[in-house]
């Protein structure tokens, strides 16, 4: 088959691909680069709670991974502290990328707020906060931060990791974290896929800096707290880091741990054994019904009637599916 090509349209079409190439590179180029929005380090002292919905138009959630780490509608990353002990010593949120402020709130009491409560905080959800306009349509907000810690007005410029408030707990929020959004032209866009097709699990382009990716890579899972007490723990103690620490003369010896993103059909299993390496507790926990945001399990004995033999005391925790372990935390206590 000969080529009717003319030397000219095939200039005009090598021209068209080359506009093409460079308008495409230029609006990967407008793009910001993202920072951790949050002055910490993530798996160790903040964690992702929940990612964006990736198709909110359809019943369920689904995050990038299409995994169950979302909730329907939801438009953000929810990135969290472990507990309110660490969000009263204070930790900043900071810019994700240059940019000038474009609008901001302050003033609403920090306060857990669910069920019939949200009807006080009804057009304010996002609590105190703030918005940056980093050129070209893209736009980051910040929600639930700490009441009087805002430290920008609008107008004024920022750049990326200036500190400009603290966590908190305002507006339509039940726990210590930061609603991070980040918009282009007004659009809802998950940072973690950028342009993903329909449907892609795992597609798309990052926003997030190459040095943050691997400590960003996505983790269905994730344990939160974990630790060992004197006595029965309920989940208000773990968040308030009230739990009684242990001591030689204590009456008992409890493991517990805190797990994110557990899913259904997850099985939990916390053993803990005795310096001598003979297990004196387990919690081998019925598969979870359903995906939970967030669980605690723990286990434990009375002291013995001789004592507690002095030493290392070590917990296991793992969480099985299909076999498998998927989540793995050891930790330990001495008693001396």
């Amino acid at each position: 088959m000969s080529d009717r090509t003319t030397p000219d349209l095939r200039l005009r079409i090598a021209a068209a691909l080359l506009a093409l190439a460079a308008a495409s590179a230029a609006v990967a180029a407008e793009r910001p680069v993202l920072q951790l929005p949050l002055a910490c380090e993530i798996g160790r002292d903040c964690f992702i709670q929940t990612y964006v919905d990736v198709d909110p138009s359809s019943p369920g959630a689904r995050d990038y991974m299409c995994g169950t780490r979302a909730q329907d509608g939801h438009n953000g990353i929810d990135f969290r502290l472990p507990d309110m002990a660490a969000q009263r010593a204070g930790v900043d949120v900071l810019a994700a990328a240059d940019g000038r402020v474009l609008r901001q709130r302050d003033g609403m009491a920090d306060a857990p707020v669910s069920g019939s409560d949200k009807s006080s905080v009804e057009g304010m959800e996002c609590g105190n906060g703030l918005v940056i306009d980093h050129g070209g349509g893209w736009e980051t907000q910040y929600c639930h931060l700490a009441k009087g810690s805002l430290r920008l007005k609008p107008g004024e410029t920022v750049k990326a990791g200036q500190p400009v408030g603290r966590v908190g707990l305002s507006g339509l929020s039940q726990y210590p974290h930061v609603h991070f959004t980040v918009r282009h032209a007004g659009r809802v866009v998950d940072p973690f896929a950028v342009d993903a097709p329909p449907g892609a699990c795992g597609g798309g382009t990052s926003l997030w800096a190459p040095a943050l990716q691997a400590s960003l890579a996505y983790r269905p899972r994730a344990v939160v707290n974990h630790g060992f007490a004197s006595g029965p723990v309920t989940m208000q103690m773990v968040e308030e880091r009230a739990a009684p620490a242990p001591d030689p003369a204590a009456e008992a010896l409890v493991a517990y741990i805190r797990a994110i993103g557990l899913q259904a059909g997850d099985i939990q299993h916390l053993v803990v054994k005795d310096p001598a390496g003979r297990v004196i507790a387990e919690n081998k926990a019925k598969p979870t019904a359903r995906s939970q945001a967030q669980t605690l399990l723990y286990t434990g004995r009375k002291r013995p009637p001789e004592g507690w033999l002095p030493g290392r005391y070590a917990a296991s925790y793992r969480v099985l599916r299909d076999g498998a372990v998927v989540l793995e935390q050891d930790f330990s206590v001495e008693l001396r």
